[in-house]
């Protein structure tokens, strides 16, 4: 037989369960880096507990485990209820990433309690590796490299496999001057991996691995004749390999609005890459998409 406030066995499934004090460190706070975990501590003979209990535990239910319910019989279980300086019940706490971030205390209208299990559902912990992941690519979008190299190879050291880490670290050592590097830190990724940034990376890499060093013949070749679309397009290509995409864009438009066919469209596949190097929602590939439409469409 099952009290009014009790939870029947298996009622909730994994989103409502029966706590104790040996549990609590499992149960609670390891659990909290998961999913958001609310207390119930209550008493068989507390009289708003077999109140709040269903009301509770049918906004947990609604919420489809986005949050989970641990209830905690006190006189079974006093260890907890003492730290946390339960003073009466029903008391309820909800902890987020290891640590108590909102509860309240007696019997609340249903009205209220579902709104509090619902603010908690929506509070579930960051992912550490998405928020050095994120510190990540704002370094490196400062221009601060040591700073983004840390914080990817913290990701890395933790998940060896993130396709996002390793695409970042090798972005730093190729803005780095080191394509070397850059290489064999893309060449981590398993064969046939497929991520925005790792497939970024790599077309920078075959931006670089196809660039000329020298320009000053090309610069001066295309100041010659303008329409020597050979070699714009070798300047582009040098320009696009030391990471001046911009600069390397317009020369391909250039050829393109010249002559659309050049070379079996080279410089159209090339812009292509250049934008995949770039990001598909960098700047650079949103400017360029837009003249390369006005061009073919025009």
């Amino acid at each position: 037989m099952t009290l009014i406030g009790e939870t029947a066995p298996n009622a909730g499934g994994d989103l409502i369960i029966d706590g104790s004090d040996a549990g609590f460190m499992a149960d609670v706070i390891e659990a909290s880096n998961a999913v958001p975990v609310i207390v119930d501590f209550w008493a068989p003979w507390c009289g708003p507990c077999k109140q709040l209990g269903p009301s509770i535990e049918k906004a947990v239910l609604a919420a489809k485990g986005k949050v989970k319910l641990v209830k905690i019989d006190i006189d079974k279980h006093p260890q907890f209820a003492g730290q946390l300086r339960v003073q009466s019940i029903p008391a309820v706490f909800a902890f987020s990433g290891g640590r108590p971030i909102d509860g309240f205390m007696g019997a609340l209208p249903d009205s209220q309690v579902k709104q509090f299990v619902d603010r908690i559902a929506g509070q579930a912990p960051a992912n550490e590796a998405d928020e050095l992941l994120a510190m990540a690519k704002e370094s490196l979008d400062l221009g601060d490299l040591g700073g983004a190299a840390q914080a990817f190879a913290q990701v890395l050291q933790a998940d060896p496999a993130n396709l996002k880490a390793i695409g970042g670290l090798a972005r730093v050592y190729l803005q780095g001057g080191d394509a070397e590097k850059a290489r064999e830190i893309a060449d981590m990724a398993p064969e046939g991996a497929k991520d925005p940034d790792l497939d970024s990376v790599r077309a920078a890499l075959t931006l670089a691995d196809a660039a000329p060093e020298e320009t000053s013949d090309l610069e001066k070749r295309i100041a010659a004749d303008p329409d020597d679309h050979e070699a714009r397009y070798e300047l582009a290509t040098a320009l696009a390999g030391r990471g001046a995409w911009e600069a390397a864009s317009d020369h391909l438009l250039k050829i393109i609005e010249a002559d659309r066919t050049w070379n079996d469209e080279a410089a159209r596949k090339q812009l292509i890459t250049i934008f995949e190097a770039a990001g598909p929602g960098s700047d650079i590939a949103r400017s360029g998409r837009r003249r390369l439409s006005a061009i073919l469409f025009s």
